[in-house]
This record gives C-alpha cells, sequence and structure tokens, in this order.
C-alpha cells in the first residue's frame, strides 16, 4: 500500500503567520464583509457571526458593520424580503419565519417580509408542491393524500388549512371528486 508524501500536504491556514493561529487576520473587517456581501446577501447577525469567526474584533466588525449599512449593502429588510422571494415557492410561511428568526432578522422584520406573500401564492405554492409529491406516488385515497402529502405540505411550514385546500385541489384534479 502505497503512502502519500508528506510533501503534498497543505500547511495548516496558520503557518507562516508569526504566533501561529493567534494571529490578525488579513485585511479589514470591512474588506472581508465586502467580499462574504459580493458572494450572496447577508443578514447583520449572520455576518456578524463570520467576522467574528474570523478573528476580528468586536469593536472592529461593529464599525465595519455600521459602515456596510451606510453605504446601502448590509439591509436586513432587504435580506428578508429577498430570502422569502426566493424560497417561498418550496416553503410555507412557518419555515420562512423560522430561517429568518435564526439569521437574527426581527420578529417585526419577519412580519412586514411575509406580509409581501399573498394568502393566494401561499395557496398556489403548496398546490404545486402537492401536485410534484402526488405524481411521485400516487395514494388511494384522498384520506391517505393527506396523511403522506400533507404531513410533508405542514413539515414545510404550510399551515393545516393551506395543506388541506391543496391536498383537495389535487384530488379533485386528478379523480374528479373527493371522498372525504
Amino acid at each position: 500500500m502505497a503512502t502519500r508524501s508528506s510533501s503534498r500536504r497543505t500547511p495548516p491556514r496558520s503557518a507562516g503567520r508569526p504566533g501561529g493561529g493567534d494571529a490578525k487576520p488579513l485585511g479589514t473587517a470591512l474588506d472581508s464583509g465586502l467580499r462574504y456581501l459580493a458572494g450572496r446577501p447577508h443578514s447583520r447577525l449572520e455576518l456578524r457571526r463570520k467576522l467574528a469567526r474570523k478573528g476580528f474584533e468586536p469593536d472592529e466588525v461593529d464599525a465595519a458593520l455600521g459602515r456596510l449599512t451606510e453605504l446601502g449593502y448590509l439591509d436586513d429588510d432587504a435580506f428578508a424580503r429577498g430570502l422569502i422571494r426566493r424560497r417561498s415557492a418550496n416553503r410555507g410561511p412557518a419555515a420562512l419565519a423560522a430561517e429568518l428568526g435564526s439569521k437574527g432578522i426581527s420578529r417585526e422584520g419577519v412580519a412586514a417580509a411575509l406580509a409581501e406573500v399573498s394568502p393566494d401564492a401561499q395557496l398556489e405554492a403548496a398546490t404545486r408542491l402537492a401536485e410534484r409529491l402526488y405524481a411521485n406516488r400516487p395514494v388511494p385515497g384522498y384520506k391517505e393524500m393527506l396523511d403522506r402529502i400533507g404531513s410533508k405540505l405542514v413539515r414545510r411550514g404550510y399551515s393545516g388549512s393551506v395543506v388541506r385546500e391543496a391536498c383537495r385541489a389535487v384530488w379533485a384534479g386528478t379523480s374528479g371528486h373527493l371522498d372525504n
């Protein structure tokens, strides 16, 4: 069995820096923040956590976050609206609210972003998802559909009333009747 040569290993991240792992990160917190935001939008809390993990001092992180906000690159409300727009086709309001909350968006910000999604759009998204799930594995009756597909929709954050209505629409479209 052949072993790998030690010359092929990559050096640890702290190698070559004075002080080893306690070395100050290269660049400024503002530069790092801009690089993170260039990749995808971030909430203020997400960016704070990433910069702190990278080793920047809290006061430097605060200054960078303030400057990024001032420049318009960091906006929690815009972040929340964008996330809702991107993910509302596959997730219901409860799942979206939980995700936004975990990313540090205030309850008021979550409520404002979710207010932009109409109940009709939620029902349409849930119905499309139910149709796709039904097409993968049809079920013999409405009750079975509600058990199997409905539970998946609930786990994705849709309310019980939206789930029932979406399953009813799919069942009516596939069999032409409901056998409640």
